[in-house]
């Protein structure tokens, strides 16, 4: 049985992707890779690194794959294909992100969104919130993300705390006692394990968002 074993050689998801791409070269095409820090980059796109750059898409830059059966089969990445990359940057595996795939994107922070306007809208208008309760939120979270972008010893801008935290699924109401909840079950946790050898600082910011 063991002389029978073999591999079958399939296409990944973005060749795959990148080849749906080409048929439509009038479209604009985005492949998101979610928590692109946390793989090995360089080998996850190879040869691929530079075929990624923007001034080395289309055809005239296509190249044989390691793997590919024929060498006259080649492969490019489409100009209409847009490659976004997101990452958590309080996770420590950022590091893994090597200079050359940093020089292949552009790096935009994403702010939390306390203080926006679709923020608020969203609770209020969607989920009927009562707008103090909105206020309170934004407010008190700002205070907790201020010490923790302070805190540039341990922790730092990269690990303030994101609205999702305070976006409600459908089945849910926003009140008081939702807050509560939200604070007690998942922000308190979280704050305990940036400062787990400051529980003072911990029980003071606890005091701040339960008040």
């Amino acid at each position: 049985a063991g002389d029978n074993l073999k591999f079958a050689l399939k296409d990944g998801v973005f060749h795959r992707f990148c080849k749906r791409t080409m048929q439509y070269p009038d479209q604009k095409f985005v492949f998101i890779i979610d928590e692109i820090n946390r793989g090995n980059l360089s080998k996850i796109f190879g040869e691929l690194m530079m075929l990624i750059e923007h001034d080395k898409r289309g055809k005239q830059y296509e190249v044989p794959l390691a793997y590919a059966e024929d060498d006259d089969d080649l492969f490019h990445v489409p100009e209409n294909l847009y490659l976004i990359g997101m990452m958590n940057t309080a996770d420590r595996s950022l590091a893994m992100v090597d200079y050359a795939l940093r020089r292949r994107f552009r790096f935009i922070e994403l702010e939390p969104g306390f203080s926006t306007d679709s923020f608020r809208t969203y609770l209020v208008d969607d989920k009927k919130a009562p707008a103090s309760l909105v206020q309170k939120i934004a407010d008190r979270m700002s205070v907790v993300n201020a010490d923790i972008a302070a805190d540039s010893k341990n922790l730092g801008r990269g690990y303030r705390i994101g609205h999702s935290f305070f976006c409600p699924q459908d089945d849910i109401t926003p009140d008081d006692a939702w807050y509560a909840r939200v604070v007690k079950n998942e922000i308190i946790p979280l704050l305990e394990e940036y400062w787990f050898d400051n529980p003072e600082k911990v029980e003071h910011l606890k005091e701040k968002l339960l008040s």
